[in-house]
């Protein structure tokens, strides 16, 4: 639904195409982190002793959840289940510089 009238809305582009990338960067960022605040607040309305993992979850779904499929919005809640970590977390051999393998 677009209800500004075509003169405004291109005005108002032009206004934001002045400002620096860094200013619009910011004002998006800003933006996000208001909408997040927004649905954490929802979802603690909903259930105030609701977990952290379950709030993570939540923010998930309602923000990504419909950009992957079945398959995959399932291994990344039960990573944020477990708070984020990878399902496969453990160290791994890396090749350094030198030769020598170093583990991370």
């Amino acid at each position: 639904m677009m209800d500004t009238r075509p003169a405004v809305a291109r005005t108002y582009r032009d206004l934001l195409l002045r400002r620096s990338g860094e200013d619009r960067l910011k004002m998006g960022c800003s933006m996000h982190a208001t909408a997040q605040s927004l649905a954490r607040a929802s979802v603690l309305a909903g259930d105030p002793l609701v977990s952290p993992a379950a709030v993570r979850r939540a923010l998930f779904l309602r923000f990504y959840g419909q950009e992957f499929g079945a398959e995959s919005r399932e291994k990344i809640l039960v990573a944020l289940e477990r708070g984020g970590e990878p399902l496969h977390a453990r160290p791994r051999r890396v090749a350094c510089s030198h030769g020598e393998e170093d583990r991370t």
